[in-house]
């Protein structure tokens, strides 16, 4: 297994939910150091800052993936086509998406806070490299995972987990994202607003997070594959400074656990008696 991820339970799938973390990996290569431009520090803001944390403290016998890689090395939820010619002398000829256009492509290129992070452009083979032993890798793991999970129970479940920085005048500290009803059956969506109310937590859905490329690589509901993203609020479970865990953690983790009790609950519902009882 590449050392760019880690890949948790059995291979016999125990729950018909699969956790997935790309963005918390805080493993900075020598090579990224030797590129950059801006301040180390700054390359936080990109980091999904210990949300790995929460999920493997909620994670029960649920597969899981979790990117050891930072965000700022190569971003897991972006198409292997989104790489930026700003930067990527690979990318010529490639689409614009809006995210390459903002900074945020495959190889981030900016931060709002930082500016440019980069003090050279990157060789197309270097990207390619990075695609070839980082991205491709936890694609592949998380699709067979998927994959097994499905011919285990009839159902898989993706729960994408990821953080957000505060949203100014929004109240909103939750945003569950199925890309607006492509990724997942509206009765998961449901649950995780029941939760959510529950734990007295502002939610959004969809807005401003429908759920990026791993949603829409993986999750095809007509197959039995569903997918949701979670961002949850930095505030929420970081101390001030949006750093170090807080004194919200363990009520984060709650609510996270909470969920993919939810979701399990809602895969098994789902099922055909017969199949249930089998269960």
């Amino acid at each position: 297994m590449p050392d760019s991820f880690v890949l948790l339970g059995a291979d016999d799938p125990q729950s018909p939910v699969v956790l997935s973390v790309p963005h918390a990996g805080r493993d900075y290569p020598p090579a990224l150091h030797d590129a950059l431009r801006a301040p180390p520090a700054s390359l936080r803001t990109l980091e999904d800052r210990h949300v790995d944390a929460i999920a493997l403290a909620a994670r029960g016998r649920e597969a899981a993936l979790i990117q050891t890689r930072p965000r700022a090395w190569i971003d897991l939820n972006r198409g292997e086509h989104e790489r930026d010619p700003l930067i990527d002398d690979g990318a010529r000829g490639l689409p614009l998406t809006a995210k390459v256009r903002a900074g945020l492509g495959l190889i981030p290129r900016r931060t709002a806070a930082a500016g440019d992070l980069w003090s050279r452009r990157l060789a197309g083979g270097e990207v390619e490299e990075r695609i070839a032993s980082d991205h491709r890798p936890y694609h592949d793991a998380l699709a067979a995972v998927l994959e097994r999970t499905r011919a285990r129970f009839g159902v898989a479940v993706l729960f994408d987990v990821h953080s957000m920085p505060p949203i100014a005048g929004n109240a909103a500290r939750v945003v569950i994202g199925d890309r607006f009803g492509r990724a997942a059956a509206q009765r998961f969506v449901r649950r995780l607003e029941q939760e959510t109310r529950t734990h007295g937590i502002g939610y959004a859905i969809n807005t401003p997070y429908a759920g990026g490329h791993i949603l829409e690589r993986h999750a095809d509901p007509r197959r039995g594959v569903h997918g949701i993203q979670l961002e949850i609020d930095r505030s929420l479970y970081l101390d001030r400074a949006l750093d170090a865990p807080g004194p919200g953690m363990a009520a984060v983790i709650r609510l996270v656990r909470a969920m993919i009790a939810a979701l399990t609950d809602e895969a098994f519902a789902g099922l055909p008696p017969v199949q249930q009882a089998a269960e």
